[in-house]
């Protein structure tokens, strides 16, 4: 899944700065939805990543049965906030 390609699927642009409070939280409602049907780990990976990045992310555990898959995920939320800290 590239980045741009989802925001443009549950937000109708790649520039989230545009996007209206209404439609922002149907988008991240839809991603919600999404997420919870997906059975691609890799696919979930990502979907649950750009909740993360938006602030709207649910918790691990509750995501991702696979240890190794929750330890990509604590590994990942590192990265970002390590990169956000810079």
């Amino acid at each position: 899944m590239d980045f741009d390609d989802q925001l443009h699927r549950y937000f109708g642009t790649a520039d989230l700065a545009s996007v209206h409070a209404e439609a922002l939280q149907a988008g991240l409602e839809k991603m919600h939805v999404d997420l919870g049907l997906e059975k691609d780990s890799g696919r979930r990976f990502a979907l649950w990543t750009v909740l993360y990045m938006l602030g709207s992310s649910p918790d691990i555990d509750e995501v991702f049965e696979d240890p190794a898959e929750r330890d990509s995920a604590r590994d990942f939320m590192d990265l970002i906030d390590r990169a956000k800290d810079n």
